[in-house]
Formats: C-alpha cells, structure tokens, sequence
C-alpha cells in the first residue's frame, strides 16, 4: 500500500498517512473549497489499508487546529471506519491534540472517543 503525504497549506492540514509504519497524522487547520474532494482519496486508501488489517497496532495522530463544518463530516467518516477496524481485533490509538485554551478542539476529541469506543483515544494538551 502507497503511504500518503500532503503538505500542509493555508486551507488544508497536513497528512501523513505512512501505512507501512501504522501511522496516521492529520496536522493544521482543514477548511478546503471542497471537502467532499479532499477527503475521497485519503478514505479510499484508508479503507483499503483497514482491509488488510489484523491485529495491528495503529497510531492515529491528529492535531487540528481548526477544522470547518464540511471537514467535520469526513473527520467523523474517518473515526468511524478506525473505529470498525478496532472492533475487528485491531488496535487503535487516537493521540487527540489540543491547545489548552481551545474548548471546541477538544470537546470534538471527547466526543470522538464517546462515539467510538473501541478506540484508545488519549486527550492531550498542546505544549
């Protein structure tokens, strides 16, 4: 499976999806034109690295500084598929990021892991 990695640029994060090394990062703020365009591709890929999966031990990095409502629903598509994968026998670690003054970023971090709860997911504060 081909890893993925976007640079980040002033509407749309970082993506380093390295599936060799089970590492998954979206890193910056996500408000693209069209987020239904911009997510296709990753969730493709994402779907078939999950199929291939058993057992494995993937660690989920996201820190996004902001993400608008368009991005949210793919954000959630994301969680939800890691999520499926988790209920059939993988591990997956969530490494939620959020500066300690930002209330929005990180109530979606919590609410990530009350609607997915087969994920690990690790609330932390930016430094």
């Amino acid at each position: 499976m081909q890893n993925i990695y976007l640079a980040a640029t002033s509407f749309s994060p970082e993506v380093n999806f390295d599936f060799a090394n089970h590492y998954l990062a979206l890193k910056g703020e996500c408000y693209p034109e069209n987020a239904a365009v911009f997510f296709e591709p990753l969730m493709h890929a994402l779907h078939g690295y999950l199929a291939q999966q058993s057992s494995s031990r993937i660690i989920v990095d996201v820190q996004l500084a902001y993400f608008n409502s368009a991005s949210t629903k793919a954000i959630l598509a994301i969680f939800e598929r890691l999520n499926a994968a988790a209920v059939a026998g993988n591990y997956v670690t969530v490494q939620w990021h959020s500066d300690p003054d930002d209330d929005t970023i990180m109530e979606f971090g919590q609410e990530v892991a009350d609607d997915n709860g087969a994920l690990e997911v690790q609330l932390l504060e930016l430094a």
